[in-house]
């Protein structure tokens, strides 16, 4: 006689576990908007960065898992000093944050004298804590806007989005030469096929997109503000230049709609940010039962992290 084989468990069976472990660990699961659909269906709550960060600020929760990318579990760290931060899989970094390593950015800003130095939250600790102001896509335009236009600005890593961010204010910037592998493999003629496909659509883009797809765009604005517009736009479909996770938020709060998301070049699924996608629900569950991969950052790096990461929430509207 053969041994019966046991089913394997079913995802709600899995659901259910972390659903537990979450109680007993009195954690909050922050997602961003770019993980896979079944790890958003799970979180607490979604997000961009900004709000993920202001989030982070103010839970009450012992552990924070940090369903996203390693700069993001770190500024929760940094927010959050006494509370456990875990990252699901430690391997989830970040080309941009990658682009712009600590000791040639101090010789960068040492080449820009006297310059106020902003930096895009998509940077490590390291960079953060020789920033004199964190700002996200979100809040990059307002935040410098407010700098005396008598003081120049250096702005890193994101080369697009501080292009972007000169051109919306009118001023100079010196630019960090780094940018987001996600956003820089949007292919132009793949856009010019899905508008001749959906003429009626609007085309929604995120500012680390390169000039020549931010010029095909309708509105443009950061992770939270494309769904916004998506909701409050009269249109019926959408082109989203952005990575495609956001589409899961956009087609549950807009089911009426249509969602394109743009490929990569020649095609390809390349638009697919392959870092945000290595955190799964098999380690979500792992790292609530292990309480690891933790987050650990030397307290001194995370007291000058700290200094323009509250300046961008006292600043924010």
């Amino acid at each position: 006689m053969f041994a019966s084989l046991a089913p394997p468990p079913s995802p709600r069976d899995q659901l259910e576990r972390i659903q537990q472990l979450r109680q007993e660990r009195r954690a909050v699961i922050l997602a961003h908007y770019y993980q896979d659909d079944a790890i958003q269906d799970v979180a607490d709550f979604i997000g961009d960065s900004l709000e993920l960060a202001r989030r982070a600020a103010s839970t009450d929760a012992e552990v924070i898992v940090f369903c996203g990318v390693h700069f993001m579990a770190e500024t929760a760290k940094i927010l959050c000093p006494e509370k456990t931060v875990l990252l699901p899989d430690l391997e989830a970094g970040c080309s941009l944050a990658d682009s712009c390593q600590p000791e040639a950015f101090a010789a960068f800003r040492a080449a820009h004298p006297n310059h106020y130095v902003v930096s895009y939250i998509n940077c490590s600790a390291a960079i953060k804590a020789q920033s004199d102001l964190i700002c996200t896509s979100s809040n990059a335009v307002q935040l410098v806007g407010q700098i005396p236009a008598d003081r120049p600005v250096l702005f890193a890593p994101d080369k697009n989005l501080g292009r972007w961010v000169q051109q919306q204010l009118g001023r100079e910037l010196s630019l960090w030469p780094g940018s987001c592998i996600v956003h820089e493999t949007f292919s132009e003629q793949a856009l010019l096929e899905l508008k001749l496909a959906h003429p009626e659509a609007e085309v929604i883009a995120h500012p680390e997109c390169e000039d020549l797809l931010l010029d095909h765009a309708d509105f443009i604005g950061s992770t939270s503000k494309l769904l916004a517009h998506s909701l409050s736009s009269k249109a019926q479909a959408f082109i989203v230049l952005t990575e495609p996770g956001i589409l899961h938020q956009m087609r549950k709060a807009a089911p009426g709609k249509s969602f394109h998301p743009v490929p990569g070049l020649d095609g390809c699924s390349c638009n697919a940010c392959p870092y945000m996608r290595l955190n799964s629900l098999d380690k979500l569950e792992s790292c609530l039962r292990e309480l690891a991969p933790e987050i650990q950052l030397e307290e001194g790096l995370r007291q000058r992290a700290l200094a323009p990461i509250q300046r961008m929430l006292d600043l924010s509207h």
